[in-house]
């Protein structure tokens, strides 16, 4: 019997330990100026393959953390050469519960791949602002 309670009392530790870094981690990458971003690779039909993590602007590139993520490194990158917004939309009902509250889903084109990125109004206008303040002699294409 006592067995069963030591298995128990490790999976709760272990729960626990792994909630406590998850929880670190959101808190590391929000205290750095990051931005809480869901954004999803799969494009289909579905409402489904959302996840939800924090972005961080490094000059021309756009970095997401996945906040249930063990890495120490960005999951996606996302370079602003070649970056065009496809369309804008508001999301779905059964979309909306994997990303911020009040967010606004762009469709992103690039060199290599769609992404789409669901952020607040507030992130959307810093991520436009980033958008279009490629450097002198690059051109930004533009899709409002």
């Amino acid at each position: 019997m006592w067995v069963v309670e030591a298995v128990g009392v490790g999976l709760f530790a272990a729960a626990l330990v792994l909630g406590l870094l998850v929880l670190r981690r959101i808190r590391l990458l929000r205290r750095a100026g990051g931005i809480d971003v869901a954004l999803r690779t799969r494009l289909e039909d579905s409402p489904r393959g959302w996840h939800l993590g924090v972005g961080h602007y490094r000059g021309d590139d756009f970095l997401w953390f996945r906040v249930l993520s063990l890495r120490s490194g960005p999951d996606q990158v996302v370079r602003r050469t070649g970056l065009e917004i496809s369309s804008r939309r508001a999301p779905s009902a059964p979309e909306a519960y994997a990303m911020p509250v009040g967010s606004t889903v762009l469709r992103c084109e690039g060199a290599d791949r769609e992404i789409e990125l669901a952020m607040t109004q507030d992130a959307l206008t810093g991520f436009l602002s980033w958008l279009e303040s490629a450097p002198p002699g690059h051109s930004v294409p533009w899709a409002s």
